[in-house]
Protein backbone atom coordinates (compact mmCIF):
# COMPACT_ATOMS: atom_id res chain seq x y z
CA UNK A 1 0.00 0.00 0.00
CA UNK A 2 1.20 3.74 -0.95
CA UNK A 3 2.29 5.58 2.17
CA UNK A 4 -0.23 8.11 2.51
CA UNK A 5 2.28 11.79 2.18
CA UNK A 6 2.01 14.33 5.22
CA UNK A 7 -0.29 17.29 4.81
CA UNK A 8 1.54 19.94 6.75
CA UNK A 9 0.60 23.53 7.74
CA UNK A 10 3.00 25.28 8.58
CA UNK A 11 1.98 29.30 10.28
CA UNK A 12 5.00 31.77 10.36
CA UNK A 13 4.92 35.82 9.84
CA UNK A 14 8.26 35.46 8.37
CA UNK A 15 8.75 34.68 4.79
CA UNK A 16 12.14 33.57 4.58
CA UNK A 17 11.76 31.34 7.51
CA UNK A 18 8.78 29.80 6.18
CA UNK A 19 9.80 28.76 2.43
CA UNK A 20 12.70 27.47 4.11
CA UNK A 21 10.52 25.10 6.11
CA UNK A 22 8.15 24.76 3.18
CA UNK A 23 11.36 23.75 0.92
CA UNK A 24 12.51 21.02 3.57
CA UNK A 25 9.64 19.27 3.75
CA UNK A 26 8.45 18.97 0.33
CA UNK A 27 11.78 17.60 -0.35
CA UNK A 28 10.53 14.66 1.62
CA UNK A 29 7.70 14.49 0.46
CA UNK A 30 4.95 16.75 2.06
CA UNK A 31 2.11 18.47 0.96
CA UNK A 32 2.61 22.16 2.06
CA UNK A 33 0.18 24.64 3.32
CA UNK A 34 1.58 28.02 3.64
CA UNK A 35 0.53 30.96 5.65
CA UNK A 36 1.46 34.57 7.12
CA UNK A 37 -0.56 34.90 9.66
CA UNK A 38 -3.75 33.13 11.80
CA UNK A 39 -6.43 34.88 10.24
CA UNK A 40 -5.05 33.57 6.40
CA UNK A 41 -4.30 29.94 7.93
CA UNK A 42 -8.09 29.45 9.45
CA UNK A 43 -8.74 30.77 5.72
CA UNK A 44 -6.91 28.07 4.02
CA UNK A 45 -7.54 24.78 6.25
CA UNK A 46 -11.71 25.58 5.35
CA UNK A 47 -10.62 23.92 2.09
CA UNK A 48 -7.61 22.54 2.60
CA UNK A 49 -7.33 19.60 5.04
CA UNK A 50 -4.08 18.87 7.30
CA UNK A 51 -2.49 16.49 9.37
CA UNK A 52 0.76 18.44 11.88
CA UNK A 53 0.90 22.18 11.79
CA UNK A 54 4.01 23.71 12.45
CA UNK A 55 3.02 26.98 13.83
CA UNK A 56 4.97 30.48 14.77
CA UNK A 57 3.49 31.49 19.12
CA UNK A 58 4.31 35.41 18.32
CA UNK A 59 2.74 36.31 15.06
CA UNK A 60 0.71 39.84 14.25
CA UNK A 61 -3.21 39.55 15.06
CA UNK A 62 -4.20 36.13 15.91
CA UNK A 63 -1.20 34.50 17.73
CA UNK A 64 -0.45 30.67 17.59
CA UNK A 65 -2.34 29.92 20.69
CA UNK A 66 -5.43 31.54 20.04
CA UNK A 67 -4.80 30.11 16.43
CA UNK A 68 -4.71 26.65 17.97
CA UNK A 69 -7.80 27.11 19.90
CA UNK A 70 -9.54 27.47 16.80
CA UNK A 71 -7.77 24.60 15.40
CA UNK A 72 -8.86 22.28 18.09
CA UNK A 73 -12.33 23.43 17.48
CA UNK A 74 -13.27 21.67 14.38
CA UNK A 75 -9.95 19.31 13.13
CA UNK A 76 -9.59 17.93 17.06
CA UNK A 77 -7.33 15.11 15.96
CA UNK A 78 -4.23 17.15 13.95
CA UNK A 79 -0.98 17.55 16.33
CA UNK A 80 0.50 20.98 16.70
CA UNK A 81 4.32 21.69 16.81
CA UNK A 82 4.95 25.40 18.01
CA UNK A 83 8.03 27.37 17.31
CA UNK A 84 9.22 30.30 18.75
CA UNK A 85 12.19 32.24 19.45
CA UNK A 86 10.73 33.72 22.60
CA UNK A 87 10.21 30.97 24.35
CA UNK A 88 9.35 31.17 28.47
CA UNK A 89 8.51 28.11 30.50
CA UNK A 90 4.75 29.51 31.02
CA UNK A 91 3.86 29.92 27.39
CA UNK A 92 5.35 26.39 26.93
CA UNK A 93 3.44 24.81 29.73
CA UNK A 94 0.32 26.85 28.51
CA UNK A 95 0.64 25.15 24.99
CA UNK A 96 1.17 21.79 26.23
CA UNK A 97 -1.67 21.96 28.66
CA UNK A 98 -3.97 22.53 25.16
CA UNK A 99 -2.54 19.24 23.73
CA UNK A 100 0.35 20.84 21.99
CA UNK A 101 2.49 17.78 20.58
CA UNK A 102 5.74 19.76 21.22
CA UNK A 103 7.30 22.99 21.50
CA UNK A 104 10.77 23.77 20.13
CA UNK A 105 12.64 27.38 20.28
CA UNK A 106 13.96 29.24 17.43
CA UNK A 107 16.77 28.61 15.64
CA UNK A 108 16.10 24.80 15.80
CA UNK A 109 17.87 21.55 13.75
CA UNK A 110 16.06 20.89 10.99
CA UNK A 111 16.73 17.37 11.13
CA UNK A 112 15.14 17.41 14.94
CA UNK A 113 11.82 19.16 13.56
CA UNK A 114 11.32 16.77 10.95
CA UNK A 115 11.66 14.10 13.49
CA UNK A 116 9.08 15.95 15.93
CA UNK A 117 7.00 16.30 12.88
CA UNK A 118 7.07 12.71 11.73
CA UNK A 119 6.34 11.54 14.94
CA UNK A 120 3.44 14.05 15.32
CA UNK A 121 2.29 12.52 11.95
CA UNK A 122 2.32 9.07 13.62
CA UNK A 123 0.37 10.09 16.23
CA UNK A 124 -2.06 11.52 14.28
CA UNK A 125 -3.06 8.57 12.39
CA UNK A 126 -2.61 6.08 15.91
CA UNK A 127 -5.86 9.01 16.75
CA UNK A 128 -7.43 8.13 13.38
CA UNK A 129 -7.15 4.40 13.81
CA UNK A 130 -8.74 3.98 17.22
CA UNK A 131 -11.14 6.72 16.16
CA UNK A 132 -12.29 4.89 13.27
CA UNK A 133 -12.35 1.54 15.51
CA UNK A 134 -14.74 3.32 17.89
CA UNK A 135 -17.22 4.38 15.06
CA UNK A 136 -17.33 1.19 14.31
CA UNK A 137 -17.92 -0.58 17.56
CA UNK A 138 -20.61 2.31 17.98
CA UNK A 139 -21.83 1.54 14.88
CA UNK A 140 -22.08 -1.95 15.14
CA UNK A 141 -23.28 -1.91 19.19
CA UNK A 142 -19.83 -4.64 19.45
CA UNK A 143 -17.20 -4.84 22.63
CA UNK A 144 -14.09 -3.14 21.99
CA UNK A 145 -11.32 -5.25 20.67
CA UNK A 146 -8.19 -3.26 20.08
CA UNK A 147 -5.49 -4.37 17.90
CA UNK A 148 -4.34 -4.68 14.30
CA UNK A 149 -1.74 -7.00 14.66
CA UNK A 150 -1.84 -9.96 12.48
CA UNK A 151 -2.61 -12.38 15.68
CA UNK A 152 -5.62 -9.89 16.42
CA UNK A 153 -6.54 -10.16 12.67
CA UNK A 154 -6.76 -13.84 12.97
CA UNK A 155 -8.74 -13.64 16.42
CA UNK A 156 -11.12 -10.89 15.00
CA UNK A 157 -11.80 -13.08 11.55
CA UNK A 158 -12.25 -16.41 13.77
CA UNK A 159 -15.03 -14.05 15.66
CA UNK A 160 -16.89 -13.08 12.53
CA UNK A 161 -16.66 -16.97 11.21
CA UNK A 162 -17.87 -18.15 14.38
CA UNK A 163 -20.61 -15.65 16.09
CA UNK A 164 -22.84 -16.39 13.47
CA UNK A 165 -23.61 -20.19 14.36
CA UNK A 166 -24.43 -21.84 17.62
CA UNK A 167 -21.37 -23.85 18.09
CA UNK A 168 -19.95 -24.01 21.50
CA UNK A 169 -16.45 -22.08 21.27
CA UNK A 170 -13.04 -22.51 23.54
CA UNK A 171 -11.22 -19.27 24.19
CA UNK A 172 -7.74 -19.93 25.36
CA UNK A 173 -5.19 -17.12 26.69
CA UNK A 174 -3.07 -16.77 29.53
CA UNK A 175 -4.90 -14.46 32.32
CA UNK A 176 -5.48 -10.72 31.28
CA UNK A 177 -5.65 -11.43 27.46
CA UNK A 178 -9.17 -10.62 27.54
CA UNK A 179 -11.13 -13.75 27.02
CA UNK A 180 -14.76 -12.37 28.27
CA UNK A 181 -13.96 -9.40 25.74
CA UNK A 182 -13.81 -11.77 23.04
CA UNK A 183 -16.95 -13.71 24.76
CA UNK A 184 -18.86 -10.49 24.68
CA UNK A 185 -17.81 -9.62 20.85
CA UNK A 186 -18.87 -13.18 19.95
CA UNK A 187 -22.45 -12.81 21.60
CA UNK A 188 -22.58 -9.22 20.27
CA UNK A 189 -22.02 -10.09 17.01
CA UNK A 190 -24.47 -13.52 16.86
CA UNK A 191 -28.52 -14.03 15.90
CA UNK A 192 -28.56 -14.20 20.32
CA UNK A 193 -27.17 -9.87 20.27
CA UNK A 194 -30.76 -8.67 21.83
CA UNK A 195 -30.93 -11.56 24.40
CA UNK A 196 -28.85 -11.48 27.88
CA UNK A 197 -25.19 -12.23 27.72
CA UNK A 198 -24.50 -13.84 31.21
CA UNK A 199 -20.68 -14.52 32.57
CA UNK A 200 -19.10 -16.73 35.60
CA UNK A 201 -16.35 -17.27 36.81
CA UNK A 202 -15.74 -20.37 38.33
CA UNK A 203 -12.31 -19.44 40.41
CA UNK A 204 -14.63 -16.51 42.04
CA UNK A 205 -17.27 -19.64 43.24
CA UNK A 206 -17.00 -21.70 45.99
CA UNK A 207 -17.23 -25.17 44.71
CA UNK A 208 -20.16 -26.02 46.92
CA UNK A 209 -22.30 -22.95 45.50
CA UNK A 210 -21.20 -23.18 42.25
CA UNK A 211 -24.21 -25.54 41.36
CA UNK A 212 -26.61 -23.49 42.60
CA UNK A 213 -25.38 -20.44 40.36
CA UNK A 214 -25.64 -22.58 37.57
CA UNK A 215 -28.18 -24.65 38.24
CA UNK A 216 -30.79 -22.66 40.46
CA UNK A 217 -32.33 -24.30 43.55
CA UNK A 218 -35.78 -24.71 44.94
CA UNK A 219 -37.03 -23.32 48.12
CA UNK A 220 -35.68 -25.81 51.46
CA UNK A 221 -33.25 -27.76 48.93
CA UNK A 222 -30.48 -26.72 51.83
CA UNK A 223 -30.47 -24.87 55.06
CA UNK A 224 -30.92 -21.25 54.04
CA UNK A 225 -32.50 -21.75 50.82
CA UNK A 226 -35.40 -19.89 51.95
CA UNK A 227 -37.24 -19.02 48.27
CA UNK A 228 -36.54 -20.74 45.00
CA UNK A 229 -33.42 -19.02 43.11
CA UNK A 230 -32.98 -19.66 39.08
CA UNK A 231 -29.69 -20.46 38.14
CA UNK A 232 -27.62 -19.13 35.32
CA UNK A 233 -29.03 -21.43 32.20
CA UNK A 234 -32.31 -20.23 32.93
CA UNK A 235 -31.83 -16.57 33.21
CA UNK A 236 -29.22 -16.51 29.83
CA UNK A 237 -32.29 -18.26 28.52
CA UNK A 238 -32.41 -17.46 24.69
CA UNK A 239 -28.64 -15.97 25.20
CA UNK A 240 -25.07 -16.66 25.82
CA UNK A 241 -23.63 -17.92 29.05
CA UNK A 242 -19.89 -17.27 29.46
CA UNK A 243 -17.86 -20.07 31.67
CA UNK A 244 -14.64 -18.27 32.70
CA UNK A 245 -11.95 -21.03 34.20
CA UNK A 246 -13.66 -23.73 33.39
CA UNK A 247 -11.09 -25.95 34.42
CA UNK A 248 -11.55 -25.13 37.64
CA UNK A 249 -14.75 -27.29 37.54
CA UNK A 250 -14.49 -30.16 39.72
CA UNK A 251 -15.23 -33.56 38.40
CA UNK A 252 -19.03 -33.83 39.36
CA UNK A 253 -19.80 -30.60 37.74
CA UNK A 254 -17.88 -31.35 34.60
CA UNK A 255 -20.21 -34.36 34.25
CA UNK A 256 -23.27 -32.13 34.80
CA UNK A 257 -22.05 -29.39 32.35
CA UNK A 258 -21.66 -32.09 30.06
CA UNK A 259 -25.19 -33.12 29.96
CA UNK A 260 -26.62 -29.79 29.60
CA UNK A 261 -24.23 -29.34 26.69
CA UNK A 262 -25.80 -32.68 25.01
CA UNK A 263 -29.63 -32.20 26.65
CA UNK A 264 -30.16 -28.79 27.10
CA UNK A 265 -31.82 -29.93 29.99
CA UNK A 266 -30.95 -29.60 33.95
CA UNK A 267 -32.64 -29.72 37.50
CA UNK A 268 -32.77 -27.11 39.83
CA UNK A 269 -30.90 -28.41 43.25
CA UNK A 270 -33.67 -30.21 45.52
CA UNK A 271 -36.04 -30.74 42.09
CA UNK A 272 -36.53 -33.58 39.79
CA UNK A 273 -38.70 -31.78 37.69
CA UNK A 274 -35.96 -30.81 34.46
CA UNK A 275 -35.69 -27.80 33.06
CA UNK A 276 -35.38 -26.96 29.43
CA UNK A 277 -33.05 -24.06 28.25
CA UNK A 278 -31.80 -22.53 25.15
CA UNK A 279 -28.63 -21.55 25.76
CA UNK A 280 -25.26 -21.20 23.78
CA UNK A 281 -22.45 -22.02 25.84
CA UNK A 282 -18.74 -20.12 25.62
CA UNK A 283 -16.11 -21.64 27.66
CA UNK A 284 -12.57 -19.77 28.73
CA UNK A 285 -9.70 -21.25 30.48
CA UNK A 286 -6.44 -19.76 30.96
CA UNK A 287 -4.69 -23.42 30.84
CA UNK A 288 -3.94 -25.86 28.22
CA UNK A 289 -6.59 -27.71 28.30
CA UNK A 290 -5.85 -30.86 26.01
CA UNK A 291 -2.44 -30.59 28.38
CA UNK A 292 -5.36 -30.80 31.44
CA UNK A 293 -7.20 -34.01 29.71
CA UNK A 294 -4.26 -35.89 28.75
CA UNK A 295 -3.21 -35.55 32.69
CA UNK A 296 -6.89 -36.70 33.44
CA UNK A 297 -7.64 -33.42 35.08
CA UNK A 298 -10.65 -32.17 32.92
CA UNK A 299 -12.94 -35.01 31.24
CA UNK A 300 -12.18 -35.58 27.87
CA UNK A 301 -16.06 -35.82 26.86
CA UNK A 302 -16.57 -32.37 28.26
CA UNK A 303 -13.53 -31.46 26.75
CA UNK A 304 -14.46 -32.39 23.21
CA UNK A 305 -17.57 -31.10 23.36
CA UNK A 306 -16.77 -27.76 23.89
CA UNK A 307 -13.95 -27.81 21.82
CA UNK A 308 -16.39 -27.35 18.84
CA UNK A 309 -14.35 -24.06 17.98
CA UNK A 310 -11.29 -22.71 19.60
CA UNK A 311 -10.37 -19.03 19.77
CA UNK A 312 -6.71 -18.56 20.97
CA UNK A 313 -5.55 -15.32 22.14
CA UNK A 314 -2.10 -14.24 21.87
CA UNK A 315 -0.30 -12.72 25.09
CA UNK A 316 0.83 -9.38 25.03
CA UNK A 317 4.29 -9.99 24.47
CA UNK A 318 3.66 -11.35 20.79
CA UNK A 319 1.77 -8.83 19.79
CA UNK A 320 3.64 -6.00 21.20
CA UNK A 321 2.79 -3.72 17.64
CA UNK A 322 -0.41 -3.19 19.38
CA UNK A 323 0.87 -1.47 22.52
CA UNK A 324 0.37 2.08 21.15
CA UNK A 325 -3.51 1.31 20.16
CA UNK A 326 -3.80 0.01 23.53
CA UNK A 327 -2.61 2.95 25.23
CA UNK A 328 -4.66 5.24 23.38
CA UNK A 329 -7.72 3.41 23.64
CA UNK A 330 -7.02 3.45 27.74
CA UNK A 331 -6.59 6.67 27.86
CA UNK A 332 -9.63 7.50 25.91
CA UNK A 333 -12.26 5.27 27.74
CA UNK A 334 -10.62 6.29 30.82
CA UNK A 335 -12.82 7.25 33.67
CA UNK A 336 -11.16 10.26 34.56
CA UNK A 337 -11.82 13.59 32.53
CA UNK A 338 -10.37 15.39 30.07
CA UNK A 339 -8.00 12.67 28.70
CA UNK A 340 -8.45 13.19 25.65
CA UNK A 341 -5.29 15.95 25.67
CA UNK A 342 -3.41 13.51 27.83
CA UNK A 343 -0.75 12.58 25.81
CA UNK A 344 2.58 9.74 25.66
CA UNK A 345 6.35 10.48 25.71
CA UNK A 346 8.08 8.09 22.54
CA UNK A 347 10.41 6.97 25.83
CA UNK A 348 7.44 5.89 27.15
CA UNK A 349 6.03 3.60 24.41
CA UNK A 350 9.68 2.39 23.72
CA UNK A 351 9.85 1.26 27.46
CA UNK A 352 6.06 -0.40 27.07
CA UNK A 353 8.04 -2.30 24.08
CA UNK A 354 11.05 -3.65 25.63
CA UNK A 355 8.91 -5.04 28.64
CA UNK A 356 6.88 -8.78 28.75
CA UNK A 357 3.53 -7.83 29.97
CA UNK A 358 3.34 -11.03 32.16
CA UNK A 359 0.09 -9.96 33.32
CA UNK A 360 -1.15 -8.85 29.46
CA UNK A 361 -3.61 -6.19 28.48
CA UNK A 362 -4.93 -6.30 31.96
CA UNK A 363 -1.51 -5.22 33.52
CA UNK A 364 -1.19 -2.38 30.62
CA UNK A 365 -4.69 -0.92 31.32
CA UNK A 366 -3.43 -0.38 34.83
CA UNK A 367 0.13 1.11 34.54
CA UNK A 368 -1.94 3.68 32.34
CA UNK A 369 -4.53 4.39 34.47
CA UNK A 370 -2.03 4.89 37.74
CA UNK A 371 0.07 7.15 34.80
CA UNK A 372 -3.40 8.98 34.04
CA UNK A 373 -3.72 9.78 37.91
CA UNK A 374 -0.05 10.76 38.31
CA UNK A 375 0.76 12.96 35.20
CA UNK A 376 1.67 16.44 35.09
CA UNK A 377 0.30 18.86 32.20
CA UNK A 378 -1.44 16.15 30.56
CA UNK A 379 1.81 14.42 30.00
CA UNK A 380 3.00 11.03 30.89
CA UNK A 381 6.40 10.46 31.00
CA UNK A 382 8.51 7.36 32.18
CA UNK A 383 8.30 9.53 35.78
CA UNK A 384 4.48 8.02 36.23
CA UNK A 385 5.48 4.82 35.18
CA UNK A 386 6.69 1.76 37.64
CA UNK A 387 9.49 0.18 36.77
CA UNK A 388 9.49 -1.99 33.77
CA UNK A 389 12.72 -3.43 33.63
CA UNK A 390 13.08 -6.76 32.59
CA UNK A 391 15.64 -7.48 35.13
CA UNK A 392 12.70 -7.02 37.83
CA UNK A 393 10.88 -9.97 36.60
CA UNK A 394 10.95 -12.50 39.20
CA UNK A 395 11.86 -15.04 36.30
CA UNK A 396 15.39 -14.90 34.60
CA UNK A 397 14.94 -16.55 31.40
CA UNK A 398 18.53 -18.79 32.17
CA UNK A 399 16.46 -19.94 34.77
CA UNK A 400 13.04 -20.09 34.00
CA UNK A 401 13.44 -23.30 31.91
CA UNK A 402 14.72 -25.17 34.74
CA UNK A 403 11.44 -24.50 36.80
CA UNK A 404 7.72 -26.65 36.98
CA UNK A 405 4.88 -24.88 36.39
CA UNK A 406 4.23 -24.43 40.08
CA UNK A 407 7.27 -23.10 40.86
CA UNK A 408 6.87 -20.62 38.47
CA UNK A 409 3.72 -19.68 39.79
CA UNK A 410 4.22 -19.53 43.08
CA UNK A 411 7.09 -16.95 42.30
CA UNK A 412 4.67 -14.77 40.22
CA UNK A 413 2.14 -14.25 43.21
CA UNK A 414 5.14 -13.55 45.53
CA UNK A 415 6.53 -11.16 42.98
CA UNK A 416 2.98 -9.48 42.24
CA UNK A 417 2.09 -9.36 46.03
CA UNK A 418 5.18 -7.80 46.94
CA UNK A 419 4.94 -5.27 44.63
CA UNK A 420 1.23 -4.51 45.54
CA UNK A 421 3.00 -4.00 48.85
CA UNK A 422 0.91 -7.31 50.20
CA UNK A 423 -2.77 -5.37 49.22
CA UNK A 424 -4.64 -8.49 48.19
CA UNK A 425 -7.28 -6.81 46.16
CA UNK A 426 -5.08 -5.47 43.72
CA UNK A 427 -2.91 -8.81 43.27
CA UNK A 428 -5.85 -10.67 42.79
CA UNK A 429 -6.68 -7.82 39.97
CA UNK A 430 -4.06 -7.87 38.31
CA UNK A 431 -3.78 -12.16 38.27
CA UNK A 432 -6.80 -12.30 36.95
CA UNK A 433 -8.22 -14.43 39.53
CA UNK A 434 -10.74 -13.45 42.85
CA UNK A 435 -9.84 -13.52 46.35
CA UNK A 436 -10.92 -16.65 47.60
CA UNK A 437 -8.78 -17.96 44.81
CA UNK A 438 -5.63 -15.83 45.76
CA UNK A 439 -5.52 -17.47 49.11
CA UNK A 440 -6.00 -20.77 48.23
CA UNK A 441 -2.81 -20.19 45.89
CA UNK A 442 -1.32 -18.82 49.42
CA UNK A 443 -2.02 -21.75 51.33
CA UNK A 444 -1.31 -23.94 48.67
CA UNK A 445 1.97 -22.91 48.10
CA UNK A 446 2.87 -21.95 51.99
CA UNK A 447 2.90 -17.98 50.91
CA UNK A 448 2.60 -16.06 53.91
CA UNK A 449 0.06 -13.59 54.80
CA UNK A 450 2.77 -10.75 54.66
CA UNK A 451 4.43 -9.87 51.43
CA UNK A 452 8.06 -10.96 51.66
CA UNK A 453 10.43 -10.45 49.14
CA UNK A 454 11.01 -12.85 46.33
CA UNK A 455 13.97 -15.05 45.97
CA UNK A 456 15.22 -14.69 42.20
CA UNK A 457 17.56 -17.53 41.20
CA UNK A 458 20.90 -16.85 40.33
CA UNK A 459 21.11 -16.41 36.11
CA UNK A 460 23.37 -18.85 34.57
Amino acid sequence: MKKKPIRLLIVDDEEAYRNLLSERFSLIGATVILAATGEEALEKIRSEPFDVGILDLRMPGMDGIELFRRIREYQPLNEIVFLTGQATVDVAIEAMKLGAYDFLTKPCQLSELQLVVQRAYEKKQLAERVNKHHELQLRAGTVSLVGESPGMQQVKDLIARVAPTESTVLIEGESGTGKEIVANAIHQNSNRSKNSFVPINCGAVPETLLETELFGHEKGAFTGAVRRKSGLFEIADSGTLFIDEVSEMSPGMQVKLLRVLETGRFRRVGDIKEIEADVRVICATNKKLREETAEGRFREDLYYRINVMTVSLPPLRERKEDIPLLVEHFIRTSRYSNTEKIRVTREVLDAFERYDWPGNVRELSNVIERAIILANNNLITLREIPSLDQQDSPFPRQSAASLSLNEIEKIHIQFVLEAQGGNKTSTARILGISRPKLYRKMLKYGIPEKAVPVKRKPQG
